[in-house]
């Protein structure tokens, strides 16, 4: 009798323990878990790009398409060309680019043979006077929906380079993806509407006029759609619940890791408490810049136990996250600044033992193309195998990488000259070139000040002006 007393009290206990957890991730991201959802995980271009495409074709009644970059490429075009046939079809087809992700990438002709063909297409963020730096914010949302019933997030964009080239050896980005059907796109329809709704006039539904389609359920896997926006931080605060709650393991995969110093504490005091953490980054990144700050927070992190490794490959562009063999995150937010508060992101949470399970089988074979990070005798990052320069050329920083790194300088120079916090020996780098850039722009200053003074008058005459023209149009609506 007592015996089932225990056995009662422990499933109350866990009962109370899964509610107050499910309330604390729906808080801190904003987003309430739905169940009765079917998942299927995609691996690299040549898995999600058969799918997307697939679906494509199948459409009978609306596109919804959102990414930020679409390379005027082979693969970009295979996009446009279907994209535009199906809208030729009769299919309402709303696509919405990036226009600083999408500058100088993806050419007026393949814009001009979407909009020739009947798809509604609008830029994210184009320059405007009226908001002269809305143009750092980016769409960095990678998603597809096909006729309210099927529906993709990864964090892929549109190109060659996640597909690669066989005949010239080069291999593809390492990227993941899902597919989804039930009752969660309902979420995935309206997070499109508020971006689409954000670039431009804002339209209630996106769908042509036709019955709905009934979103019943399709599978048993609960799935919170996370809406990343300029500031409000939701995956921000979830990633930081999770470092804090995980008990077991915590595998993380990111493109471009600058984390701050409380992510960095969190996953350290996880790490300190037993917890399996591991971090795979790219050994070769599209922008130095970025790994050469990632690589500056190794240490704390080594010495408190994460386990850290470098992808060896063209590529890693992946951003995802598995925990406890029950919960995991795939989607387009970055581990850094620019992501969780600077971008328009959008991540998937999944609460299921058998797809974690999927994730983390994925994890152990990435770690098989992957070199370990250790500390050697001097207590410094090293990395056991060299990496090539020429794949560092490979391709050229985008904006939200290029403002990542900007963010992680900043945080460093600012620790150093505050003394808010120990700067350690890996930044010594990022101090010495922020030194002589500071020390270069104040050389011509004194000799040449007008090559100072006009850019500082240029920018103060577009910032004023944007903001003089924003408070006339908020006065006078």
């Amino acid at each position: 009798m007592r015996t089932n007393v225990l056995h009662a009290a422990t499933r109350k206990e866990r009962s109370l323990d899964q509610m107050l957890a499910s309330q604390a991730l729906s808080r801190v991201t904003g987003a309430a878990a739905v169940p009765g959802n079917a998942i299927r995980l995609l691996r690299n271009g040549d898995e999600n790009y058969p799918a997307w495409l697939e679906a494509i074709r199948s459409a009978e009644v609306s596109i919804q398409f959102e990414n930020y970059i679409i390379y005027d490429d082979a693969t970009g075009r295979t996009f446009v060309d279907l994209l535009a046939e199906r809208a030729r079809d009769g299919v309402r087809i709303h696509f919405l680019y990036d226009w600083l992700g999408c500058f100088r990438k993806t050419s007026r002709a393949m814009l001009r043979t979407l909009t020739q063909a009947g798809v509604q297409i609008r830029a994210f963020n184009p320059p405007g006077f009226e908001s002269p730096l809305g143009w750092l914010s980016r769409n960095h949302r990678k998603t597809l929906m096909v006729d309210g019933r099927i529906g993709f997030v990864s964090g892929l964009c549109v190109g060659d380079v996640w597909v690669g080239d066989p005949v010239a050896k080069r291999k593809p980005w390492r990227d993941t993806g899902v597919a989804i059907e039930g009752p969660v796109l309902r979420d995935l329809e309206s997070a499109f509407r508020h971006s689409w709704n954000a670039a431009g006039p804002a339209l209630d539904k996106l769908e042509a006029s036709h019955p709905r389609r009934a979103r019943e359920p399709t599978g048993d896997v609960s799935i919170r759609l996370i809406e990343g926006q300029p500031s409000e931080m939701g995956v921000y605060r979830l990633d930081l619940l999770i470092a804090a709650g995980v008990q077991d393991r915590l595998w993380l995969t990111d493109a471009y890791f600058v984390g701050t110093t409380a992510y960095i504490q969190a996953l350290g005091e996880a790490a300190r408490d037993g917890v399996d953490v591991r971090l795979l980054v790219p050994g070769i990144s599209d922008i130095p810049i970025t790994q050469a700050l990632s690589r500056a927070s190794y240490r704390p992190l080594l010495e408190a136990g994460v386990r850290i490794f470098e992808w060896n490959g063209p590529m890693l562009h992946a951003k995802t996250a598995v925990a406890d063999g029950h919960w995991a995150r795939v989607g387009s937010t970055n581990l850094n600044i620019a992501s969780w508060i600077g971008n328009w992101e959008l991540d998937i949470a999944i609460e299921d033992g058998a797809f974690a399970e999927a994730m983390e089988a994925m994890y152990l074979e990435d770690l098989n193309q992957a070199t370990e990070v250790v500390l050697d005798v001097k207590h410094r990052p090293q990395s056991v195998t060299p990496r090539s320069p020429r794949a560092r050329r490979e391709k050229k920083p985008s904006t939200a990488r290029v403002a990542a790194g900007s963010l992680g300088i900043g945080n460093t120079v600012g620790a150093a000259l505050t003394n808010r916090r120990a700067v350690g020996r890996a930044e010594a780098g990022v101090l010495a070139g922020a030194g002589g850039i500071l020390l270069a722009l104040a050389i011509l200053a004194a000799f040449f000040p007008r090559l100072i003074a006009i850019p500082i008058m240029l920018v103060a005459l577009l910032v004023g002006g944007g903001l003089l023209a924003r408070a006339w149009k908020l006065r006078h609506p």
